[in-house]
């Protein structure tokens, strides 16, 4: 396997890594955190459109590229929300483990993957694998408010469950057409934007909080920009000719162990020895298991 394209496939685990620690740093409501986001991505994607002077897509390229913005954008509303009610450490290898069932079982049911019986055996064992990893993430040594604990994560993971499937079509509607990663990162960025800023007028309370005046609203850009750096890369790294879908997706989760440890010691979501123990496990049962998907034909 070409080393460049294993390089270009890590890239997102610094951008996917930091962003969501950056949103922790920089705070504001889920309304400001996602327009900060979209809106610095928006601003890379139109700089790196003109400096690289590539065209703008039209048809059917537009539509999917744009609705595959629409769906990261909607899911990402809900991830940060689930982070108010379990933390970044808790949320991030959850939402990788969803993500990584998720892209699994779409290869096999809808492109055909894992067509051998062994590779069937070896991929399922790895999702049961995925399943205990995220199990022993959500491991909590605190019994005090326990009634209350356990009602935020079940909330947590009934929000992140929901993303998923805005997750999987951001993956999956830039694989529906022929574009470079290049010409889909403008459109992808709009359809992120325009989300944002229609959540923004949304509620009564994302209007109550006026998000357009709001400092956390803008410091969030430069999170922003290193999602920005993640989803270009990534749209490289997922063309057939570069990593492909399966692998170039499983080596951005990655991603989940800066996000997780950034968590805990940069956003200071304190956590037991115990507990410690539990997550660092849950990690390395998501990692391996999603770098063994990833290689299965």
């Amino acid at each position: 396997m070409n080393i460049t394209n294993i390089l270009i496939g890590l890239i997102p685990v610094i951008g996917w890594g930091f962003f969501p620690v950056l949103t922790g740093i920089f705070g504001g409501k889920p309304v400001n955190q996602i327009m900060g986001a979209t809106y610095g991505t928006l601003i890379a994607s139109i700089i790196v459109a003109l400096v690289t002077q590539t065209p703008i897509l039209t048809g059917k390229e537009f539509l999917f590229t744009f609705l595959s913005g629409v769906s990261w954008a909607s899911a990402q509303i809900l991830v940060f929300y689930a982070f108010t009610k379990m933390g970044v450490s808790r949320t991030m290898p959850i939402s990788t483990g969803f993500q990584l069932i998720g892209a699994s079982l779409w290869g096999v049911f809808v492109l055909g993957n894992w067509g051998s019986a062994v590779s069937k055996i070896a991929g399922f064992s790895a999702i049961i694998l995925i399943i205990v990893g995220v199990w022993l993430t959500t491991y909590s040594e605190k019994k005090d408010n326990s009634e209350s604990n356990s009602s935020d994560i079940m909330v947590g993971l009934i929000l992140v469950l929901v993303a998923e499937i805005g997750y999987l079509a951001y993956s999956a509607f830039p694989q529906a057409v022929t574009v470079k990663g290049f010409e889909a990162f403008f459109p992808q960025a709009l359809g992120m934007a325009v989300v944002a800023t229609i959540f923004a007028f949304a509620t009564k309370d994302n209007r109550a909080s006026k998000p357009f005046t709001t400092k956390s609203s803008y410091t969030n850009i430069i999170s922003g920009f290193f999602f920005a750096l993640a989803a270009l890369s990534y749209l490289v790294s997922a063309r057939p000719e570069v990593n492909g879908l399966a692998t170039g997706f499983t080596l951005s989760q990655m991603s989940v162990i800066v996000a997780t440890l950034g968590g805990i010691y940069i956003l200071h979501e304190k956590k037991t020895n115990k507990e410690m123990v539990y997550i660092i496990s849950g990690l390395l049962l998501v990692v391996v298991a999603g770098v063994v998907t990833a290689f299965l034909k």
